[in-house]
């Protein structure tokens, strides 16, 4: 049968088809992402993750980086640690356990440090931020999210080190450390042993990233497939910074 239709509309059906198809295989991942193995077995022993937790923590700063950690159960141990162990309430309200308390913390090899509304009062707590000080400079990976930084930055510990923090609270944050390296344009920052994320959603962007170096881009990108997480791999990428009046 004879296509009838006019020229125009043929080329139209046309291109949307070959477009269609063009984004079909751009957008299709790799078979290595797609599969329910990891790209790159095991090797060596696992490394301990502990996340601290304190009354006011975000939910989003714990969980988003312990989901992409969490689906390399075969390499990597999580453990949530806290002042002491039991439920810790959230500042949206539900609430998470530590499995211990700082004073009986296992060895890590890596932590991560939240934010949330409950870092205002933490900076003030004398016994939270020994601890926090004392499991820092024990732990050859160090991770923030969000204002987690300003906790760090007000040990001393990352004077002189590059970091980022929450946009909408970098005034405050950005105070807790007047001889911290603030960058204030950045989705995350790596300075040594240090990686610091921006508010809330960028902590998952840097678990990733953290996941690329300790186990290579390809375990990264399938981590992020099968979580179908959209992962920002630009650390520069923050358009919050100018959202925030920070530049950029």
């Amino acid at each position: 049968m004879t296509d009838k239709r006019p020229d125009a509309s043929r080329r139209t059906l046309l291109i949307g088809a070959t477009t269609a198809l063009s984004l079909t295989a751009l957008s299709k991942p790799s078979e290595a992402a797609v599969s329910k193995q990891p790209p790159v077995p095991p090797s060596g022993p696992k490394k301990t993750l502990g996340m601290v937790l304190f009354d006011g923590f975000e939910l989003l700063d714990v969980f988003g980086p312990l989901e992409m950690f969490g689906m390399l159960k075969d390499r990597v141990e999580i453990v949530m640690i806290a002042q002491k162990a039991g439920p810790v309430k959230s500042g949206a309200g539900p609430a998470a356990v530590a499995d211990v308390g700082f004073a009986d913390a296992p060895r890590l090899d890596i932590v991560m440090i939240p934010g949330g509304m409950g870092t205002r009062r933490e900076v003030d707590n004398p016994a939270f931020m020994a601890a926090i000080k004392d499991i820092a400079q024990a732990t050859p990976q160090v991770a923030t999210i969000c204002t987690g930084s300003a906790l760090l930055a007000r040990t001393g510990l990352i004077d002189g080190v590059k970091a980022t923090s929450n946009k909408m609270a970098w005034t405050w944050a950005t105070g807790q450390g007047a001889k911290v390296v603030w960058v204030p344009k950045a989705r995350w920052v790596e300075d040594g042993k240090y990686i610091s994320s921006s508010g809330i959603s960028a902590g998952t962007d840097m678990a990733l990233a953290l996941i690329a170096k300790l186990y290579g881009k390809d375990m990264a990108h399938w981590v992020a497939h099968r979580a179908e997480y959209r992962w920002n791999e630009d650390a520069i990428d923050d358009p919050f910074a100018a959202m925030n009046g920070l530049g950029g």
